[in-house]
């Protein structure tokens, strides 16, 4: 059964991944505008009040967690216009395993996010930006943003199919907003009101951001949050990976 669900995953995921070639534009959409975010804030509004170093060595972990949790809107909007095509209902009316058509929009996401950390890693780097933490840390850090991503990618796909059409999706998606904006990726929580900083401190987004800056060296960075860097996504996969199929397997029922 599992190698079924692999094989109509994968199918699915070619489906996703052949709408590139037909709409580019999202896709440059989707690397240009993290790139957009990290110059403004590294030389427009940056300033990293208490931040140790230089700012941009603080800003770019941040800038790579916040990348992680926004760009949903494309992923969200794919499977609304399916449901409402009645694409979805054409998939479940074939021999396919159920939630392969979720998994592979998950996988061609999780690809276009592998690449927009590759661009927006390049730009880092041309604007000085070096990691410290060696190639093992490198690579872990990478590893929890994937994952954190993968968490953030499956709670936009059940709010997807919760809001139910495409024009919902922005109203939806800025339930995620918080998420971004009220984390550590530009300022340190200790600059902020108490209040206001504790609740940054619990932000799953910062917990990932605050370990990816020790997996990269950052000089002033925190250690020992990496556990709760993974425990985080994990908690939150547990969560709606299985509402998610659910909620599809009653779709039209």
């Amino acid at each position: 059964m599992s190698g079924y669900a692999l094989t109509d995953s994968w199918t699915m995921t070619r489906r996703e991944l052949a709408h590139w070639s037909r709409q580019p534009a999202q896709v440059l959409v989707g690397l240009v505008f993290p790139v957009m975010l990290l110059l403004m804030f590294g030389y427009l509004v940056g300033g990293g009040r208490g931040v140790e170093g230089e700012y941009v060595d603080y800003l770019v972990p941040g800038m790579l967690a916040l990348t992680m949790a926004f760009g949903l809107e494309s992923t969200m909007l794919a499977v609304t216009q399916d449901l409402n095509k009645g694409v979805i209902d054409r998939f479940r009316s074939m021999p396919m395993t159920n939630g392969a058509v979720l998994v592979g929009r998950s996988a061609a996401d999780m690809l276009q996010s592998a690449l927009s950390l590759t661009v927006m890693i390049g730009v880092a780097c041309a604007l000085g930006w070096r990691a410290h933490g060696g190639v093992g840390g490198f690579l872990g850090a990478l590893g929890l943003l994937l994952l954190f991503r993968f968490a953030m990618l499956w709670i936009g796909i059940y709010l997807a199919m919760v809001a139910g059409k495409p024009e919902l999706v922005q109203a939806v998606q800025i339930l995620i907003w918080p998420v971004g904006f009220l984390s550590n990726a530009f300022a340190l929580p200790d600059s902020m009101p108490s209040w206001l900083g504790a609740a940054v401190e619990w932000n799953p987004m910062s917990r990932t951001a605050t370990a990816v800056r020790d997996l990269f060296g950052w000089p002033g960075a925190e250690a020992g949050h990496v556990g709760a860097a993974v425990l985080w996504p994990v908690i939150l996969l547990a969560v709606f990976f299985p509402l998610a199929l659910r909620r599809f397997a009653h779709l039209s029922r």
